[in-house]
């Protein structure tokens, strides 16, 4: 019996990963992400998935973020009892995110209810903190190198992408077929993380695309950034920052500190890290060392130098501060959370400054602001945006197009079958043409819902 993939997320999109390996009569997920981005997209989270949670046998995950691991706590609400297997790394940040995720959720309902901007009555959470509590106990710490059986005939193992903390490729063997997942590949020259580790040998591969159709910028995040915060400190305003809670937040406050170092950057510019789920995060690099590229110095500096912002009431009473002041505030494309409040008090003046830090999927207010748009919605009403609008092209922890194309060549030899995933229809076509010209490889970008031999 064959080997088959079915893509329930992640394809011909940059979110929702989710990607159903079946042989035998035995299923297994690699990913178990949300939908973010267009409502449309959103609105696949509430539908059932094709198979019964409790007929999948075991979830591997490549990383903690959300669009990759935040469907977990659902899935396992509905009936998934297996393991759920991810590096360390991904297994203590999944500890910090599903939870959040979930109180997030539970507030944005709770805040539409009370404001009436619901078109539901009431509005509800797609899972509650309590739920994605209950998830935790399936994680099983797995380390990097080590194979490790899954179930008769099935085994897997787990190599460093970079990207975040405890992201992962996973090779997945079954029925003498090997199934290389790249998961979401950092950069080789990011200015935190180490760099992925080279491919292994594998049949077939799906390979991410975010930034398929790219090249980043020789410019890095100090030197892109230096000129924005340096005028908005000037005229007295308020740099408001919206942050992936893992990863973009910790290289930001990385590269104020390597500025404020230099003298590029007053050493009394306030820092607010404005995300109990980012300041916790920041806490977690002590305890990985050796997947990331600072020191000890380093890691310390990240929590000294900026004040770290946890209740409600603190984050309230920054509005009552003024500029010149950095806040930065999860989430990164302006999706949810303590940010929104931010950016709807400081959006309307001109003296202040939005920064957004990496790729914005269509269909967010991130993805709103970056395209000049005069106002955004939020929490139901629509804010005027005089701030000036940045857009940091350095940040993003993804490989480029170039990168991605290194990071194949680092195979042995030539797979049967590329699968590219994870990208919006541009950048996964663009990509799966170099791919197909540049590498001689097969190539292909799955449909949504579509299946697939290995």
């Amino acid at each position: 019996m064959s080997v088959t993939i079915t893509f329930l997320g992640g394809a011909s999109t940059v979110t929702g990963s989710k990607y159903l390996v079946q042989h035998d009569g035995k299923r297994l997920l690699v990913d178990c992400g949300l939908f973010q981005g267009y409502k449309q997209l959103r609105l696949r989270n509430w539908n059932p998935l094709p198979v019964p949670p409790d007929q999948i046998h075991a979830v591997l995950l490549t990383h903690a973020h959300l669009d990759h691991s935040g469907y977990l706590p659902l899935l396992a609400k509905e009936g998934f009892t297996g393991h759920v297997y991810a590096s360390r790394g991904t297994r203590d940040l999944c500890r910090i995110l599903w939870p959040d995720s979930g109180h997030i959720q539970e507030e944005d309902a709770a805040f539409a209810n009370r404001h009436g901007f619901s078109k539901h009555a009431p509005a509800l959470p797609l899972y509650t903190r309590q739920d994605a509590l209950d998830a935790l106990h399936l994680l099983k710490a797995v380390e990097f190198d080590k194979t490790i059986n899954l179930m008769p005939g099935w085994k897997a193992s787990f190599s460093s992408a970079g990207h975040i903390l405890g992201a992962s490729s996973i090779l997945l063997e079954v029925a003498g077929r090997r199934i290389l997942f790249s998961g979401d590949l950092g950069r080789p020259d990011d200015l935190v993380m180490s760099p992925p580790d080279d491919a292994p040998q594998a049949d077939t591969v799906l390979i991410e695309s975010t930034y398929g159709d790219r090249v980043h910028p020789r410019e890095d995040i100090p030197a892109e950034l230096a000129p924005a915060l340096q005028r908005v400190a000037k005229r007295g305003g308020v740099a408001v920052v919206p942050v992936f809670a893992v990863g973009r937040a910790q290289a930001l406050l990385h590269a104020i500190h390597l500025l404020k170092m230099k003298g590029d950057l007053p050493t009394s510019l306030p820092v607010f890290l404005d995300s109990p789920m980012a300041v916790h995060t920041t806490h977690l690099f002590e305890d990985h060392p050796g997947e990331h590229r600072l020191s000890h110095q380093d890691t310390r500096a990240l929590t000294r130098n900026a004040t770290m912002i946890n209740s409600t009431d603190e984050s309230k009473a920054l509005a009552s501060r003024h500029g010149p002041m950095v806040i930065l505030s999860a989430s990164g494309m302006a999706t949810g959370g303590r940010v929104l409040h931010h950016l709807a008090h400081y959006a309307g003046n001109h003296r202040n400054m939005i920064i957004l830090t990496g790729y914005q999927a269509p269909g967010t207010r991130g993805d709103t602001l970056a395209s000049g748009a005069k106002s955004v919605r939020i929490h139901g009403r629509d804010v005027d945006v005089n701030a000036e609008v940045v857009q940091l092209e350095s940040a993003s922890a993804h490989a480029d197009a170039n990168q991605l194309l290194a990071w194949l060549r680092t195979m042995p030899q030539a797979p049967d079958q590329v699968y590219v995933v994870h990208g919006d229809a541009g950048p996964a076509d663009m990509l799966r043409s170099r791919i197909k010209h540049e590498l001689g490889w097969r190539a292909i970008v799955p449909e949504h819902g579509s299946t697939w031999p290995t």
